[in-house]
């Protein structure tokens, strides 16, 4: 059976989909998948039997009302599409499940669980409680089309990709180094811990020869930021800007543990079971987006009475202060690295 995934937006959220979908692969022997997702994503889909990468152009080919019907069209012909699982429950994805279902194919949709979510992060009265992980409410859609998924607690297999020549140019042999990631950016500001406190944790962190640090993150501005902090620290390596995704992933996967916010860098160094100390401002891991297989207490956060004010971190900070990353204690970082790094 043949079943479409369709997950569009960030990197992070189409992360997430990836273990769940080799979950379901790995119980339904006779399943094959299509993923379809930005057209930037297809390296997360790399060697995985029988899960097809589908690219969309979204801002391009795929652009609108009849980007869309063309994006359904060209799915159609290259695929006999059985089932489809909405794991997004955007309009651009009702309107190609809709294409879907007027030809009678079943169309299951992902419960984003938007009541529990608002009483999460409204201002009086939170609800602050764990809810449904996004992880489960994906698995939850292909478990509606039928399809048997139980969702280990920790990834099942954990994998190392090899680093090729050009990769070990920049980063130089692994050897007894720890290679510790730092993603210090997240797309808005109430998710990103301020980069003179992360700063901080580099010098921290630097005071061991044997640490590696290795800086990712995205676009022109955030690679001019990390060279400029990796001037100042000999072990600091910026692998943001200079690599592919697909080879961004070999790193990941090579890494002893991963700083990152709650951002795409969090998700993808969860694929490969890599211990993740994850930064916490605006957001919460209660809302359910936490890192496949990664504890809560790999998480550090302080308590507010604000804290969560958003799902996604989006809007404005209402007490205009920023206190839930301000007061973050770098030390408070590094003590979490220093306690899962290997001894």
């Amino acid at each position: 059976m043949t079943v479409l995934a369709i997950r569009f937006s960030a990197m992070g959220d189409a992360a997430m989909t990836i273990p769940v979908m080799k979950q379901v692969l790995a119980e339904n022997p006779g399943t094959h998948i299509v993923f379809v997702s930005n057209k930037n994503w297809g390296a997360l889909c790399k060697d995985i039997p029988r899960l097809t990468f589908f690219p969309a152009d979204l801002k391009g080919r795929h652009k609108g009302l009849p980007g869309l019907y063309r994006l359904f069209r060209e799915i159609s012909r290259a695929h006999h599409i059985e089932a489809v699982a909405d794991l997004h429950e955007v309009l651009r994805a009702k309107i190609v499940r809709t294409f879907f279902r007027l030809k009678g194919v079943p169309v299951a949709v992902i419960d984003k669980g938007r009541a529990g979510k608002k009483a999460l992060t409204r201002q009086e009265q939170k609800v602050l409680q764990p809810l449904t992980t996004t992880i489960e409410r994906y698995a939850t859609v292909f478990r509606q089309l039928g399809f048997s998924c139980n969702m280990p607690a920790v990834p099942a297999q954990v994998i190392r990709l090899p680093l090729s020549d050009s990769i070990t140019a920049v980063t130089g042999l692994k050897n007894a180094d720890t290679w510790i990631g730092v993603a210090p950016f997240a797309t808005y500001r109430e998710k990103t811990y301020p980069l003179e406190k992360m700063e901080q944790v580099l010098a921290m962190l630097s005071r061991e020869p044997q640490h590696k640090l290795l800086l990712f993150g995205g676009g022109a501005q955030e690679v001019a930021q990390l060279n400029e902090l990796a001037q100042r620290y000999p072990q600091a390596i910026v692998i943001a800007g200079r690599f592919s995704l697909e080879e961004e992933l070999a790193i990941i996967s090579q890494l002893h543990l991963m700083i990152s916010m709650d951002s795409a860098n969090m998700h993808l160094a969860s694929l490969f079971g890599i211990p993740v100390v994850s930064v916490w401002g605006a957001t919460h891991p209660f809302a359910g987006f936490m890192g496949y297989g990664q504890p809560i207490d790999r998480a550090v956060q302080i308590d507010l009475y604000c804290r969560p004010c958003s799902v996604f971190g989006n809007k404005p900070c209402f007490r205009g202060d920023h206190a839930c990353m301000e007061e973050l204690g770098p030390e408070k970082i590094v003590d979490k690295v220093v306690q899962l790094l290997p001894k």
